[in-house]
């Protein structure tokens, strides 16, 4: 099925080929969504395909860890024959998607920079699949993420929850967030969100979305700050306030 349930027909061209598939993901990951459900009406669209990239990887970092029993349940036992090439993915899909958004990435290099900052070990060489994935993450961001996105404005309450947290990444080591956890950040960010008093905490993540990344949903945010970097995070939020004070100028007469 397309995107609206819809049968997919060769006419209507609402399919989605192999070719376009693996044009922005590995076979692989093409390979677990035929895999699943094969007698159930599958919905094949374009946004699937990063889901099924992230999932693979969760099932190849779970194989490390089952036993031969557990490992028969495991759906890559049966893709690669009970043998799966196993690589350490240190970022998802998602994450490399969310990157090349708030970097306005066209190159792999500019990706490759914020991969090292989190794993310096990681090199085009080294992870031939993550190599595969970086330009993929560039190629579907450039395709179907970057006409999607829709940039909002924060709310009164929003906007003092966001000065808050730049502040606190402003106290982290100086700036450099040296030291500095994703899971710290994460949990602090949360605390942020309570005691400005979201009504659900969930509103106060998808604010963050909306008006820093131009969407509706995003990684864990301590997770994307490790991997995007203290200080452009900061510059990041600052660019956002700004734009809150022209218009709030605009509003009461003030040139902006």
């Amino acid at each position: 099925l397309d995107e609206h349930g819809q049968k997919i027909s060769k006419s209507k061209g609402n399919g989605l080929t192999i070719e376009e598939w693996l044009r922005y993901a590995t076979p692989e990951s093409l390979q677990l969504f035929l895999y699943q459900h094969p007698k159930k009406a599958r919905r094949l669209f374009f946004d699937v395909i990063p889901r099924h990239v992230d999932d693979y990887q969760s099932l190849a970092d779970a194989w490390v860890e089952q036993d031969g029993e557990q490992r028969l349940g495991n759906p890559l036992c049966y893709i690669h024959d009970g043998d799966p090439p196993l690589e350490p993915m240190p970022i998802s899909f998602a994450m490399l998607l969310n990157l090349a958004t708030v970097a306005h990435a066209e190159q792999p290099e500019v990706l490759w920079k914020f991969i090292r900052r989190y794993a310096p070990e990681c090199t085009p060489e080294r992870n031939p699949r993550l190599a595969r994935l970086v330009e993929g993450a560039l190629a579907y961001h450039r395709d179907f993420v970057a006409p999607k996105k829709k940039y909002r404005l924060p709310q009164p309450h929003e906007r003092a929850a966001l000065v808050e947290l730049r502040d606190y990444l402003a106290g982290l080591a100086g700036g450099d967030g040296e030291g500095a956890s994703a899971e710290a950040m994460q949990h602090e960010i949360y605390e942020i969100g309570k005691r400005h008093e979201f009504a659900n905490l969930r509103d106060w993540f998808k604010a963050i979305y909306e008006c820093l990344l131009g969407q509706s949903e995003g990684p864990r945010f301590g997770s994307f700050v490790a991997y995007y970097g203290i200080r452009e995070t900061r510059r990041l939020i600052d660019e956002v306030l700004a734009r809150t004070s022209d218009a709030d100028d605009v509003a009461d007469g003030v040139p902006a």
